[in-house]
């Protein structure tokens, strides 16, 4: 419980920042908002969430690229099953491949394995993670959807949106972002390969 409760928000965290940081322009669009929202505070609370809609379509491309468990928990079969021409058996072990699905090009038929925020501002704008749109399942669905998932998405939601309002990010040494190792490695959960290594740079004004 408690590692399902930290090594996904964290893997989440990081790899939302690693494809805001290859994708400048999502930073930069994601940024504005952020500032735009904490401007009075100097900060963004729970509260302000739901005026972050561009954040949030940032984590829902960030799951659909890498969710945190790609093949999901396993289930089994416990009565022989037809589907789509396929016998499966009784006590077969079935898996969902979630990462397949979140790059399948009949779904996301918009440069699917490019990180696009904006495709569900269009076309996917009624697409959730919630377990109600099988095209974007990193939590599972029906009775055995992960049951902190919302506590997830607001941890993720909410640290993201202070690091992006308080500080500019950049990469070290003068490294390119188009030289940003973007292999994925399985524990756990799905992680970068190659940890993210940037640069903090307090932002003008911030306190």
């Amino acid at each position: 419980m408690f590692l399902a409760g930290t090594d996904p928000p964290a893997m989440t965290m990081e790899w939302a920042m690693a494809e805001l940081i290859k994708n400048p322009k999502s930073m930069r669009k994601a940024q504005e908002e952020v500032r735009r929202v904490a401007k009075d505070k100097g900060k963004v609370e729970d509260d302000d969430l739901q005026y972050l809609p561009y954040l949030h379509n940032v984590l829902k491309e960030t799951l659909r690229l890498h969710p945190p468990g790609p093949l999901l928990l396993p289930h089994e079969c416990i009565i022989d099953t037809k589907i789509n021409g396929y016998d499966i058996l009784t006590k077969t072990r079935v898996f969902i491949n979630a990462w397949a699905i979140g790059r399948d090009a009949k779904f996301w038929s918009e440069e699917p394995e490019a990180f696009r925020p904006e495709r569900f501002e269009r076309k996917m704008r009624d697409v959730e993670f919630k377990g109600r749109h099988f095209e974007l399942i990193p939590f599972g669905a029906g009775r055995r959807i992960c049951p902190g998932m919302m506590l997830g998405v607001v941890t993720v939601e909410l640290a993201l949106a202070n690091v992006l309002n308080g500080f500019d990010w950049e990469l070290p040494c003068g490294m390119r972002c188009e030289e940003m190792d973007m292999s994925e490695g399985f524990r756990m959960v799905s992680h970068k390969k190659v940890p993210l290594t940037v640069v903090a740079i307090p932002a003008a004004g911030f306190t």
